[in-house]
């Protein structure tokens, strides 16, 4: 589910900053689903509207996903690994040009994880910084947090779709990324996991996050299809079997960042 696909005719391809970059095609159709719900809603039945909000959708994806995996690139480089991005229908991969575990020490393969993440972060809190310092309304998507801060104390945007830019800006770069925390392997909160355990000297710190991210993924499941977010349940529910059924290989949640 999570490893990189095999290579089309119909990829993109590019550089940026001195990294590659292949996008298959399937991004484009994992995003389109991604948001599909998102942009009905705000579509309110309109179709023309529907397929605005969701090119816009796809955009917003296209550029903060690239924005996560050159985080990691850049971590990488900064390591002296140079790699590639892919985009791909679950995501995006930073995948080292020449791999080898050894090249890099734990506490720096847990930077390497946490950087991505990280990187969407940064840009919330710039598009944050930006709005409220334009007297606009900020559509961060934590209401509790939003309000706390005055957030929704603002101008509105005369244009829905420059609304629906920022809130999908927002909603993209600060609940992906915090998703992506969570500690399940392969995902990125399970390989700062593994990797802080080993930089502290436990015995088969793979393994061990390997446990804690069964029961990690097994409660974010429980709580998505308690919640209404099938998808969501459904994607740790995934991911809490793969780690329970990895747990008896040899070398388990190999996987690029």
């Amino acid at each position: 589910m999570l490893a990189e696909p095999q290579p089309t005719p119909a990829d993109l391809h590019f550089e940026l900053a001195g990294v590659p970059v292949r996008v298959s095609p399937w991004f484009w159709l994992g995003s389109a689903l991604f948001g599909w719900q998102a942009c009905q809603w705000l579509a309110e039945g309109d179709q023309r509207a529907m397929l605005q909000y969701l090119v816009i959708w796809i955009g917003v994806v296209f550029v903060s996903l690239l924005v996560h995996e050159f985080g990691h690139a850049l971590a990488y480089r900064t390591f002296g690994q140079p790699a590639h991005v892919v985009l791909y229908h679950f995501g995006g991969l930073a995948i080292p040009d020449t791999w080898s575990r050894r090249h890099l020490r734990p506490l720096q393969r847990l930077l390497v994880a946490a950087a991505g993440p990280l990187a969407q972060l940064f840009v919330a809190v710039l598009v944050v910084a930006g709005l409220k310092l334009g007297g606009l309304v900020v559509p961060l998507p934590v209401r509790a947090i939003a309000e706390r801060l005055g957030l929704y104390e603002g101008r509105p945007f005369e244009s829905p779709f420059t609304f629906a830019v920022f809130a999908f800006l927002l909603e993209i770069n600060v609940f992906w990324p915090l998703v992506n925390l969570v500690p399940v392997p392969p995902l990125d909160g399970g390989q700062i996991l593994r990797e802080g355990l080993t930089a502290a000297g436990v015995h088969d710190a793979a393994r061990v996050s390997g446990m804690i991210g069964v029961v990690a993924g097994g409660l974010v499941a429980w709580w998505g299809f308690n919640r209404g977010q099938e998808f969501l349940g459904i994607m740790f529910a995934m991911l809490a079997i793969s780690c329970f059924q990895n747990l008896s290989g040899p070398s388990p949640w190999r996987r690029w960042n």
